[in-house]
């Protein structure tokens, strides 16, 4: 009896604290995605200058790296608000890109509806089917890899057609990355809510770019 009230007690703390993270995780990602869109706004206000793709890497990967470090103090969430403020930033230009097209505003909006409807479409499904995602984790570092350098190699060498490839297959990994990610966080894979909001927000934020270049073209704006 004792041991199955021990098991019991350890099946409950383990689905509170799964709780507290997805809680936790949705909780910061909801404030930093309404952050980013400030800064974006600022951004697109100002009509300042995109930092390019060198600073863009650079402040991307070494916050990412501080937030990465720090993620277990509260150092941790200023350096989660200061990535996304600073991707929130590089949006800006492109967006104003975007704003100054004849249906730049209809793009952009169906950029943002879809990227919302994907991420809330499977972010659901992943909580209530509670399946295992994880097999998928090797398949998506590679393939972010792969679809990475390619995106570098599209803009070095102004490649049109493999830059709207490089989309495609963000669009795909990114959702996949959002179902992989909503599991790890049920299934007690992902305990630091930090890394979660990191995460799924860059997985929206490649999604929402993403789109946005493939109806661009669609649209024969891009």
């Amino acid at each position: 009896m004792n041991t199955i009230n021990t098991i019991g007690n350890r099946s409950q703390a383990t689905t509170l604290a799964t709780n507290k993270v997805l809680r936790n995780t949705y909780t910061l990602l909801s404030m930093t995605l309404m952050f980013s869109a400030l800064t974006a706004g600022g951004s697109m206000a100002l009509n300042l200058p995109h930092p390019g793709l060198l600073l863009t890497i650079g402040g991307y990967f070494g916050l990412l790296f501080l937030t990465t470090k720090f993620r277990d103090s509260g150092l941790g969430i200023a350096f989660v608000f200061a990535l996304t403020g600073f991707m929130g930033y590089t949006l800006g230009p492109i967006l104003n890109s975007y704003m100054a097209l004849a249906n730049g505003g209809q793009i952009v909006m169906t950029a943002m509806g879809g990227t919302a409807a994907i991420f809330l479409g499977l972010s659901g499904y992943a909580l209530t089917s509670r399946k295992d995602f994880s097999f998928i984790g090797g398949f998506l570092i590679a393939g972010i890899l792969v679809a990475f350098m390619a995106g570098l190699g599209a803009m070095i060498f102004e490649m049109p057609v493999l830059s709207l490839a490089v989309s495609s297959m963000f669009i795909l990994l990114m959702a996949g990355l959002i179902l992989y990610e909503t599991s790890n966080i049920i299934h007690g894979g992902e305990t630091n809510y930090i890394m979660a909001t990191v995460t799924l927000y860059v997985s929206i934020f490649n999604l929402f770019t993403s789109l946005l270049h493939l109806l661009g073209f669609m649209n024969g704006d891009d």
